[in-house]
């Protein structure tokens, strides 16, 4: 792997910053970021910030990357779901940690970009799916991990927390306003969830399709 000073600087502040876990932090080295941002921001490609991508969208910034990859607590052997697969840079550092992602995108241009992306970094455990995420993938559940990377609003998504199996972690933005917004990690248990209020942050909007109207025959 090539020397970038850049680099090496942003893992040390990541590590500074509460991301311990080697195993992210190498997740994280091994993932060209440069591939996942706008040719006009490639300087700062390495620069502990958000950045703009297409539709209005961000790529999320590497800390709050690594710290909410940290917050799954990832084996080798999970399923996870994530929800907004954006720019496809989250999805391509939890490839590294499990045995398969399945992730959902709403705007077909970003998924399309995403999946562009994978194929040429030959990452071949990622599936990905155009469609409401807050419907969840209810034909691959239960998932042992979710992540969602857009905010909901007080409670998460109910088709999201049933399809999360006994013993798994969900970790998800709620917050009624973007000033309110925390990241927040659940545990499904035989009894149900347990919540856990981790850190302040601040996200897109996870937003669902309106349902569609009965048609009679």
């Amino acid at each position: 792997m090539t020397y970038n000073p850049r680099k090496i600087r942003l893992l040390m502040a990541l590590r500074g910053a509460g991301v311990t876990d080697t195993k992210v932090l190498a997740a994280i080295e091994r993932i060209p970021r440069e591939l996942f941002v706008p040719e006009a921001f490639q300087d700062r490609a390495w620069e502990d910030t958000a950045l703009p991508i297409d539709l209005g969208q961000t790529i999320s910034q590497p800390l709050v990357v690594g710290l909410m990859t940290q917050a799954l607590e990832l084996q080798p052997r999970h399923l996870v779901l994530e929800i907004g697969t954006g720019s496809g840079y989250q999805a391509a550092v939890l490839s590294r940690l499990c045995r398969r992602v399945f992730t959902m995108e709403r705007l077909k241009p970003l998924l399309r970009e995403a999946e562009a992306r994978f194929e040429a970094l030959d990452i071949g455990n990622i599936t990905t799916r155009l469609g409401d995420g807050t419907r969840g993938w209810p034909e691959q559940a239960p998932f042992a991990r979710i992540l969602v990377t857009a905010a909901g609003g007080p409670e998460p998504p109910k088709d999201l927390t049933d399809q999360l199996a006994v013993g798994g972690v969900m970790v998800i933005p709620l917050g009624s306003d973007h000033r309110g917004q925390r990241v927040v990690r659940f545990r499904r248990s035989e009894a149900g969830l347990i919540r856990e209020d981790l850190w302040p942050v601040r996200f897109v909007p996870l937003l669902s399709d309106p349902p569609q109207p009965v048609r009679s025959a």
